[in-house]
């Protein structure tokens, strides 16, 4: 059981993915904990999907024993969950399987799509995968509980590294901590007024049946992301930590077929078409159009955030302190302005930086300065401002305990849980009920199983 945490990942993202909804080839009871089965049926619906999902490459050896390795685990977990009387509220299950539908519909195209492909009604879909949610959520919650008390002293972490063959510890490239302030130059009124009055006329296009909506969208939106479709986007009620809070209740104001009156979001201006509606989901299309800024308006935001660096230069204020007072960038403001990696670490590479013009901003600055205010072109082709802190420079190296502590403190963290998971399995395995199908004898991690299987 040497892979506990892994073959734990991989039965919790990949065993509930939509390849469940349909059963590829027949049923066949290949493991049982207690009173839950394992069906043949989930473990290779799994791998399909682990490779549908573009994963082949990171399978593990033999993945039929692995995938089934997971699905044990899970389901000794379940069973000591219930046991424990552990719960998962009904609202709490909803909202997982609502996020999930609607990633369903993002990856189909739309909501008939989707149940045309899977010949069941969203509602139906949600329930075929509850249990399969709730028994997920179960195990993880078990699993949380056996690992809430697990730490690493310091002491630890060094007998840890010390144990780590020299040859064997990893080679970093350079990294960086950078962090910046963003301002967003605003378009004077005129140019506002002046984009309201156009988006008024294609609505009126549109009404008096002189245009298409979808014809105007792929024409003139400035939603790069949106506009080949015609301007349409599924949405649900609850989306408002990706969509704009303003537009989803305009939209949801709409009857079918109805068009919204311009409206303002923090991207810009939209007129907004309700396609089909569904209780919380929706189809819509919209037409946003960012008011351009002129020479004029870059530049008030270039004379604001040379007066911020002076203030944070004369340490009258601190670079955090201006982050949250002035920053207009939502990602990033809650975090002092860093720019983090994927997994939520602040340290980088230069190539994770997220655009050239940063790899610029930083090539002359030294730990702990400011740029002088760039003005730039962001992701959304929106001309913007920023200031550029570096905070740390890394040299290529080897892995040492004054540089990297953080991260042998983590793969010192996860080893400690791994040996506390392997620990409760070889206390509680005995008291179950096991059975495996002997045609996975082979299967070489799953040895320990088969220990308190044959006592069965």
């Amino acid at each position: 059981m040497k892979k506990v945490l892994f073959t734990l990942f991989l039965s919790g993202s990949c065993l509930f993915s939509f390849a469940q909804v349909k059963k590829v080839i027949a049923d066949k009871i290949v493991g049982q904990v207690g009173d839950k089965i394992i069906l043949r049926s989930d473990i290779m619906n799994a791998i399909a999907d682990y490779k549908r999902q573009g994963q082949e490459a990171n399978l593990p050896p033999n993945p039929e024993c692995s995938f089934l390795e997971g699905q044990l685990i899970q389901k000794a977990l379940v069973l000591q969950a219930e046991k424990d009387s552990i719960q998962v509220g009904d609202d709490e299950l909803d909202a997982k399987l609502d996020n999930q539908i609607r990633g369903f519909i993002r990856e189909y195209g739309s909501k008939e799509i989707l149940e045309e492909i899977a010949g069941k009604t969203v509602y139906q879909i949600k329930e075929d995968f509850r249990q399969i949610f709730k028994e997920r959520e179960m195990a993880d919650k078990m699993r949380s509980k056996i690992l809430e008390n697990v730490k690493v002293s310091p002491i630890e972490v060094k007998q840890f590294y010390d144990k780590i063959p020299k040859d064997s510890l990893p080679f970093y490239e350079s990294e960086i901590e950078v962090s910046q302030i963003i301002i967003q130059p605003k378009a004077n009124k005129d140019v506002d007024e002046y984009v309201a009055k156009q988006l008024y006329d294609y609505k009126r296009q549109v009404e008096a049946g002189v245009r298409k909506f979808d014809q105007l969208a792929k024409l003139y939106s400035d939603d790069r992301g949106t506009e080949s479709q015609g301007g349409t986007l599924n949405i649900n009620r609850g989306d408002k930590g990706s969509i704009d809070p303003t537009f989803l209740s305009a939209a949801f104001k709409l009857k079918e077929g109805q068009i919204s009156p311009v409206i303002k979001s923090k991207f810009g201006y939209h007129i907004i078409q309700m396609v089909s509606r569904s209780g919380d989901d929706a189809v819509v299309r919209h037409i946003l159009k960012i008011p351009p800024v002129t020479d004029a308006e870059v530049d008030i935001a270039v004379q604001k955030l040379d007066s911020i660096r002076a203030k944070i230069v004369d340490k009258t204020m601190s670079f955090g302190e201006a982050v949250n007072k002035y920053s207009d960038d939502e990602n990033s403001k809650f975090n002092g302005g860093a720019i983090q990696a994927r997994d939520g670490s602040t340290y980088i590479t230069i190539d994770q930086l997220p655009d050239k013009d940063l790899v610029v901003a930083i090539k002359d600055l030294k730990p702990g300065d400011i740029s002088k205010p760039q003005v730039y072109t962001d992701d959304r082709n929106r001309k913007a401002v920023r200031l550029v802190y570096l905070k740390t420079r890394t040299n290529p190296h080897r892995e040492n305990m004054k540089e990297d502590y953080n991260k042998i403190a983590q793969r010192a963290l996860e080893q400690k849980k791994q040996e506390k998971l392997e620990e409760w399995f070889k206390d509680h395995l005995p008291a179950y009920y096991i059975s495996i199908d002997k045609d996975y004898a082979g299967c070489k991690s799953l040895d320990d199983w088969w220990k308190y299987a044959s006592k069965n």
